[in-house]
């Protein structure tokens, strides 16, 4: 089976491609205005740096959004001194990170999906995705669930017996981890930006602006692809972040319970509900 193909549309009025057309339409902006690119520029170069800021504040500020911004107007500190204060990158936290994001593409592309078998209504395995603009219709392995499932039971196997690492390891390397995880993201924008330009999955599937930041934001490709079966937008706009989100607050958690001995009713509840 291939994992895409072109399907066209007939209709008795001999207008089906027409429509089909139509449909096709991408939903972005073909011309880039000013307001747009200043914002594309702006999110490019300042949002790391605004994560770091809120969570700089809540390290060493007591979640204090103003006091860093106080203390700098006052003279009492200076950017150099606040910056030295937080944790930066470190090779352990990126060691740490690659092997998370390989385990996550081990599951992606490894591990065909079970889980839709005993769960009613639970749509998963190999289903069709959306009409691209080119008129393709790619084939996707659905296995979000059944991947999230086998991580957090290695992570609580782990926990209680196998003690291969510490429960508060990501609280343990947070900012570091964060470094690792903006890193990544550039990464992977800067090779897909490049891929559209050098080997495109469709060359029919890729939308040029005429603005470098705005396609280096938004995207040229509509699906990028590697070989048959990975796709970057499935991937990483599930997988790394969002499986870790439910371990993240497992693992502070963990921590809660080594510095004070107990875990509190607001910490169940955020795990809970998240």
């Amino acid at each position: 089976m291939e994992s895409s193909r072109r399907r066209t549309q007939h209709s008795t009025n001999g207008k089906g491609s027409e429509a089909v057309e139509r449909s096709a339409q991408w939903g972005r902006a073909w011309e880039v205005d000013w307001f747009s690119l200043i914002g594309v520029v702006s999110l490019l170069c300042f949002a790391p740096f605004i994560v770091f800021y809120f969570v700089m504040a809540c390290d060493q500020y007591e979640c204090s959004i103003s006091q860093p911004l106080l203390e700098l107007y006052q003279g009492k500190a200076t950017l150099p001194s606040v910056w030295a204060r937080a944790p930066s990158f470190t090779w352990t936290a990126a060691k740490i990170y690659a092997v998370w994001v390989s385990f996550q593409v081990f599951l992606y592309m490894c591990i065909p999906d079970v889980v839709h078998k005993f769960i009613p209504g639970y749509v998963g395995g190999v289903q069709d995705g959306a009409r691209t603009p080119a008129g393709l219709i790619n084939k996707y392995e659905i296995n979000g669930l059944q991947c999230w499932i086998i991580t957090h039971a290695l992570w609580f196997a782990n926990a209680n017996y196998l003690h291969w690492f510490s429960p508060t390891i990501i609280f343990d390397n947070w900012i570091p981890l964060m470094w690792c995880a903006n890193i990544l993201g550039y990464a992977v924008s800067t090779f897909a930006f490049l891929k559209a330009y050098l080997f495109p999955t469709n060359v029919e599937d890729c939308k040029f602006t005429g603005n470098i930041f705005y396609n280096y934001m938004m995207g040229i490709e509509f699906n990028p692809r590697i070989g048959k079966w990975f796709d970057f937008k499935l991937f990483f706009n599930g997988r790394p972040g969002i499986v870790a989100w439910t371990l993240i607050n497992l693992s502070y958690m963990a921590k809660q319970q080594e510095l004070y001995g107990q875990v509190t009713n607001s910490m169940i509840l955020v795990n809970v509900l998240q």
